[in-house]
């Protein structure tokens, strides 16, 4: 395949100009080319780090680096050079990675230089100016340390995920992936196949010569079920992991003008939806992402749910609020502690009140501030709840005053974590679907393997190897040139 030549382009005192080419090149010339990258995040920073990997990196260390020696894996401090003109570009630190004792497997270089624009420019370009050395595509590094050996394939989804964590809760969950412990297990289970295939294999070429004792093929499928009983159990964990990495999905419902908005902009402590007198304002889901008790949670507000007055948009804006609402994860029924005169359409609907039934459903009494001065609040909500059949915790709040706000908090952080957080702290959870479907797969070839004999055998061991070649596609230890390409696609350049 023919390079694909690109620019990235850069803007200075002279308008933009081209930096250095970007080429898009072939695997046998991505192994070839010494590749670097700014590592650090771009902008203004007091550091900046540019990474070089690759078999011309020790030459990079020779024409750049002021060095009289350099040892690896310290901290080298001194002038940072152009590899052609001398100039000298930065004074700054250099970090020597001969491979294959290095993040990628190959010899690397780190250069710590001032994170100024033009400093980082400058150190760019004088890195393109060096033959056999260009800049790496997306999520190359990792590429490599994975084509090296370095990485499995879960560790590497594991580091994507830790750079995009947002909480305290998917950094603690990708940390546990990216050191390696989806892939002890996976490998574990896997290795355990490779050894009941062989003893399957050898009960084929041997026994009939009566080398074999008896009952091994019932051993065989014996500890294959109880390998399959795991695995089981792995499923079965509701999605915690993947809910996790996620952000547990929230949907606010309610009759309209009940606080549903309000709530959610003081949630996300900005501007998110429209907050108006006006029943139907919001007509379709409005959604946004939070940290609460560093768990992630998204929240969503939908149009307020009325049978007369909608009209043909408002009323699919409801349809889609109430299917929002089932699907979600945790619910938020909106009320108004004071509520108009008359029937209240939002509890006599069937179809909306029983949405109440669903698991993880609490009711949030708003606009409690309203209430009459000196108000039993307890009693008050007590009573309502009563009044209305409604057995699910209710929790008084004001949007206005933000009475009951730390209540309604712990209320959520707390169903998170004994919900999704606390499974996951105690054994590694599922955090893809891709995982599930490979596993899901495994265990129909397990399943096929208990319904052979020792007359089918050769089948058996057909199941044993499909089985185990559904776990090494977890991992990544057979061929899955599609699933790495859409991987790395999701690193920054200098991952």
């Amino acid at each position: 395949m023919n390079a694909i030549v690109g620019r990235i382009w850069t803007v200075g005192v002279g308008g933009r100009r081209p930096l250095i080419p970007l080429r898009r090149l072939s695997a046998t010339s991505r192994v070839q080319d010494t590749i670097f990258a700014l590592s650090s995040h771009p902008g203004k920073a007091a550091i900046a780090i540019v990474r070089v990997s690759g078999p011309a990196a020790k030459q990079v260390l020779a024409r750049m680096v002021r060095a009289k020696t350099v040892r690896p894996r310290y901290a080298h401090v001194g002038k940072i050079v152009h590899p052609r003109s001398g100039e000298v570009l930065d004074r700054g630190v250099s970090v020597w990675f001969p491979g294959p004792r290095s993040y990628t497997g190959e010899d690397m270089l780190e250069l710590h230089v001032h994170g100024g624009t033009a400093v980082v420019s400058s150190v760019l370009a004088a890195l393109g100016a060096i033959a056999q050395v260009r800049m790496a595509e997306a999520g190359e590094f990792s590429r490599r340390a994975f084509d090296n050996d370095k990485l499995d394939l879960t560790a590497l989804e594991g580091v994507a995920d830790l750079i995009n964590a947002e909480t305290e809760a998917q950094r603690r969950l990708a940390v546990r992936q990216a050191h390696g412990e989806l892939f002890e297990m996976y490998e574990g289970w896997r290795a355990a196949l490779v050894r009941l295939r062989a003893q399957a294999e050898a009960y084929i070429d041997f026994a009939e010569e009566e080398a074999i004792e008896d009952g091994v093929y019932a051993r065989v499928c014996a500890d294959a079920g109880a390998l399959a009983s795991r695995i089981r159990a792995h499923l079965d964990d509701g999605r915690q992991g993947e809910i996790l990495r996620n952000g547990v999905a929230l949907s606010i419902v309610g009759p309209p003008n009940s606080g549903k908005s309000t709530l959610l902009n003081k949630l996300a402590q900005r501007q998110v939806a429209i907050v108006s007198p006006i029943a139907g304002t919001t007509r379709d889901i409005v959604e946004t992402t939070l940290d609460i008790g560093g768990y992630p949670l998204v929240v969503r507000d939908t149009a307020g749910l009325r049978d007369a007055g909608a009209d043909v948009i408002e009323r699919e804006g409801i349809r889609r609020a109430v299917t929002a609402a089932r699907e979600a994860d945790i619910r938020i029924c909106m009320a108004d502690a004071l509520p108009a005169a008359g029937p209240e359409p939002f509890w006599a609907n069937a179809e909306w009140r029983a949405l109440l039934d669903l698991p993880h459903t609490f009711v949030v009494l708003n606009k409690v501030d309203t209430l009459p001065p000196a108000s039993d609040i307890r009693g008050a909500v007590e009573a309502w709840a009563r009044a209305r059949g409604i057995g699910n915790r209710v929790v008084p709040l004001s949007c206005a005053s933000m009475f009951g706000w730390d209540a309604l908090m712990r209320l959520l952080a707390d169903d998170i974590r004994q919900s999704w957080a606390a499974g996951a702290a105690l054994h590694m959870p599922l955090t893809k679907a891709r995982h599930r479907q490979h596993l899901q797969q495994c265990l129909r070839h397990l399943d096929e393997l208990a319904r052979t004999d020792e007359a089918s055998v050769v089948l058996g061991a057909e199941e044993l190897r499909a089985a185990g070649n559904a776990l090494a596609r977890i991992t990544g230890k057979l061929g899955l040139e599609d699933v790495l390409d859409a991987l790395f696609s999701q690193f920054c350049i200098g991952k």
